[in-house]
């Protein structure tokens, strides 16, 4: 057995600092915004971020890390260059699901749901929000295609630069897509590997709450 095999089979952290009690608010929401901001104020690392799982046309998921940006009439939204691999898996199939983990709470948070772009206003607004470099790079960037080298896309970008000094529009491929929630898990970590899960499942316009095994 190799050195790392058997690092990877005793490491076993304890999860005891928290519990997660007969949840009586039938707002999943309200339980969501309460665990990220309790994430933010921890100071966990990269508190909104979040893997995002596709599928594409040959029924191969994928997933990556994407940022949680914001919330809107109860749709979890982020952004991305439509080209890119998740952009065409989300054209394909736009059911996907997003997770979140804070290790430092023993906590995450998994949601499952379609997605569909959101209105263009709101997508211009947030662009405008990002530092100028971080502009420039969703126009460079041609997002999960094959790169020569990193000469080439520095080229790019240096082009860019001096094409938009000080204001840069928005790409027509680049904007955000809003997710659509029919089910929300919340997992607590708990001694003994015995956690707590509760799901939200969509059911028309409300909500069933009910405990799994863990």
């Amino acid at each position: 057995m190799s050195d790392l095999t058997q690092a990877l089979r005793d490491d076993h952290h304890s999860f005891d600092i928290a519990k997660l009690d007969e949840i009586k608010d039938g707002n999943p929401f309200t339980l969501f915004e309460k665990w990220m901001q309790h994430a933010i104020d921890s100071n966990c690392l990269e508190a909104n971020a979040c893997i995002i799982a596709t599928v594409d046309a040959n029924n191969q998921p994928s997933s990556r890390i994407v940022y949680l940006k914001e919330l809107i009439d109860d749709q979890f939204v982020f952004y991305t260059n439509y080209h890119s691999h998740k952009g065409k898996d989300i054209a394909f199939n736009n059911k996907i699901s997003m997770q979140f983990f804070w290790p430092l709470l023993q906590q995450q948070i998994r949601i499952e749901g379609s997605v569909e772009k959101i209105d263009e206003k709101i997508s211009d607004d947030y662009f405008q929000s990002r530092p100028w470099e971080s502009k420039i790079g969703a126009w460079a960037s041609h997002q999960s295609e094959k790169l020569s080298s990193r000469e080439e896309l520095e080229q790019r970008i240096d082009e860019l630069s001096k094409k938009y000094p000080t204001d840069v529009p928005r790409p027509p491929h680049w904007g955000g897509y809003a997710l659509t929630p029919n089910k929300i898990e919340f997992w607590q970590g708990r001694a003994s590997r015995l956690h707590d899960r509760f799901v939200f499942e969509k059911n028309g316009t409300n909500w069933s709450i009910f405990r799994l095994n863990p």
